[in-house]
């Protein structure tokens, strides 16, 4: 069992060394530092009130214009934001023009209002007078 076991070699430590500045290189070349940092404008936060008699936490003073900018964006609707649908829910309901124009009810062609004849003033009468039953006798 003890030859199966292969002994290790001793740790070169002029070799882990070069990996790791080799590993560190890689990380620097491939890193992007990230400085202009700002509140995410998808949170919706807590607004916190400063204090009563307080000069400096008055409302008065610029914004940032660039944050209001992201903040009011982030309330606009998909269809507004942007042009084509970003995931495939979205593309349900995407599109909600009416694809026929409505009809106005002016137009007698479609537009059939409800119309009194013999059969239908007898059919009234007989329902009014056996409302309390579940059946119509004819």
């Amino acid at each position: 069992m003890a030859e199966a076991k292969k002994e290790q070699e001793p740790v070169n430590i002029v070799h882990q060394n070069a990996q790791f500045t080799e590993t560190v290189k890689k990380e620097r070349k491939n890193q992007k530092v990230f400085t202009a940092y700002s509140v995410n404008p998808y949170d919706r936060g807590f607004a916190l009130s400063g204090k009563p008699n307080s000069k400096h936490d008055s409302g008065d003073g610029q914004g940032d214009q660039n944050f209001l900018k992201m903040y009011h964006r982030s309330l606009q609707p998909p269809q507004e934001k942007f042009d084509f649908p970003q995931t495939e829910a979205q593309e349900i309901g995407w599109d909600t023009t009416p694809l026929v124009k409505p009809v106005p009810k002016t137009d007698r062609r479609l537009q059939h209002g409800h119309q009194w004849t013999e059969v239908t003033e007898y059919q009234e009468a007989v329902w009014t007078a056996n409302r309390h039953k579940n059946y119509v006798d004819p």
